[in-house]
């Protein structure tokens, strides 16, 4: 797999592939852990908000780490700090105490922001003018190592959680980022010829000009998003939804003015590169937003609307490797329902709780219910290893067609398959519109092949746009703003992801499900279809600048 390419590839490879362990672990029961009674008790809404919060900062401080990387520490260093960070994030979260909740997540959030945007770009910089053709390929293995590591962690998650608490769980997250770093620090001698800080030029601003300009701006836009609404229009007033949404959003206002401001002051030589990447970065927004709904609103299908009964022959092997959960019909505290499936709040703000069944048996049949009113399920998070189970398979697929066709010269773009990939993914969306209709809009469970079959669509749409998009930062970024423009990529998914979160948070409000889903189709087709609109000036400034066609 790593034949011809350079000899860091495979110390990023496996150094990714454990951060991403402890990153997807987590992320897959962390809406299930907020809206647990033995969690931390969050309605499904609070949970979704916090969801996509947690995952619009995680991918915001990009911007920083690759800023401070850039100008001052370095990618190597910036790895280590932000390595060591999410390690004793996670490690917070498993000791389960609700008062460390909140600081493990910063220490997280922050430690992403150095990790994330500069081990991609040491990938392109091991690429040289001899090797610069497999660069593309080179994302795509590097991406593959991204998603062993999103396979496997949710079959330790669900045995973990099940066998001996949440806790548990979030600690393994911890030890992976942990052997992560360790595996990095011994293959320094493959990786160090590739950091390398490029001079600054008149243009670039300071990083202290910088901190008034953006950085000071954007808090103080995220309090006054914070708290405006409720001064005009009475308290508790919300534009989007919820505090926290409108305080990102009004917080993201100088990062994107600040990357506006970036094109208008680039040299004549930097200008068309600078607005292709912020062309892109505008249109994976919508990507994002559909694409993480899977630790959310695909993660409630699973939960309560999927049938997740296993055959008779399986079921003692999954409940002796803990993939597997209980559920029972008989009396218990579940939260109140009203007539269109939405918790019922108190004056306090929190669910009503009320004596019945497990939420599940809300659309199992009576005559389908087991005697004992027990049923064995498997784990609902372990749903969220279908994507990258699917990467991993289907990445030497998509490589080897790509290669088939660059022999022939029909390889498209890397525009053209960022464009392909949107498209791909509003036909995922499509998938589960008919899921819906063949549940019935929810009366009945859905097969767990509708969910598999969307995420399998889904993974073809990632594998054409998200290993490209980090190929195409690394081609046509100018040298010494290459972190930079990575971490412009990364906030791009951190407005997608918050966008995914406040999605995800109308679940409830839509009586069909349906709707909610083809929402996301008409979004993700106009993003495939404006990067087709733009692809002639696209190709002709990636072939200008980088030389590829």
């Amino acid at each position: 797999m790593f034949k011809k390419h350079p000899s860091g590839l495979p110390v990023l490879f496996f150094t990714e592939m454990w951060e991403r362990f402890g990153f997807y672990l987590m992320l897959g029961i962390f809406v299930l852990y907020m809206n647990a009674k033995d969690g931390m008790g969050f309605s499904l809404e609070e949970a979704a908000d916090i969801y996509g919060t947690y995952l619009a900062l995680v991918y915001l401080t990009p911007f920083l780490g690759g800023l401070l990387a850039d100008r001052h520490l370095g990618y190597r260093k910036s790895i280590f700090i932000g390595g060591i960070l999410m390690g004793l994030g996670y490690l917070g979260l498993g000791t389960t105490v609700h008062s460390l909740f909140w600081p493990s997540l910063l220490m997280i959030i922050f430690g992403n922001g150095f990790f994330k945007p500069n081990i991609s770009t040491l990938v392109g910089n091991l690429y040289t003018e001899e090797n610069k053709k497999l660069k593309d390929s080179g994302y795509n293995i590097f991406y593959m190592g991204i998603n062993i590591g999103a396979f496997v962690c949710n079959f330790i998650a669900a045995y973990l959680r099940n066998s001996f608490g949440w806790g548990y769980a979030f600690a393994a997250a911890g030890i992976g980022m942990f052997i992560g770093v360790i595996w990095f620090a011994l293959g320094q001698k493959h990786v160090k010829e590739a950091d390398v800080m490029k001079p600054k030029q008149p243009e670039d601003r300071s990083l202290w000009n910088i901190t008034g300009t953006v950085f000071a701006p954007a808090i103080i836009a995220g309090v006054i998003g914070w708290f405006l609404p409720g001064l005009l229009f009475g308290e508790g007033a919300t534009i989007l939804g919820a505090p926290s949404t409108d305080a990102f959003l009004f917080a993201a206002i100088p990062i994107a003015l600040f990357y506006l401001f970036l094109f208008i002051r680039a040299s004549s030589e930097d200008r068309e590169p600078v607005g292709a990447l912020l062309a892109i970065f505008g249109v994976v927004i919508v990507f994002w937003a559909v694409f993480h709904q899977n630790g959310a609103a695909l993660t409630v299908w699973a939960r309560d609307y999927t049938d997740r009964a296993m055959p008779e022959v399986v079921e003692p092997v999954a409940e002796k490797l803990g993939f597997t959960q209980v559920v029972t019909d008989s009396l218990r505290e579940v939260e109140q329902l009203d007539t269109h499936g939405v918790p019922v709040t108190g004056a306090d703000g929190k669910p009503v709780t009320v004596l019945g069944p497990d939420p599940y048996f809300n659309n199992v049949p009576e005559t389908e219910r087991p005697a004992d009113g027990k049923m064995v399920l498997i784990s609902t998070e372990i749903f969220q290893s279908v994507n990258p189970f699917f990467v991993v398979v289907l990445t030497p697929v998509v490589v080897g067609f790509f290669t088939f066709l660059r022999k022939r010269k029909k390889e498209p773009s890397t525009p053209a398959k960022i464009g392909y990939g949107l498209l791909i993914t509003a036909a995922s969306t499509l998938v589960m519109v008919a899921a819906v209709f063949a549940a019935q809009n929810g009366a009945a469970k859905a097969s767990p092949l509708w969910l598999i079959m969307s995420y399998g669509v889904i993974t073809i749409g990632e594998l054409f746009l998200s290993p490209m998009g980090l190929s195409l930062v690394s081609k046509l970024s100018p040298p010494r703003i290459t972190s930079l423009m990575m971490g412009g990529w990364f906030v791009s998914t951190a407005l997608g992801n918050k966008l995914s979160g406040v999605l995800s948070g109308l679940w409830t409000t839509y009586d069909h499900k349906a709707y909610f889903f083809l929402v996301n189709f008409i979004g993700a087709a106009v993003a495939g279809l404006s990067v087709f609109a733009m692809l002639k000036w696209l190709r002709r400034v990636v072939k200008e600048h980088t030389g590829d066609s």
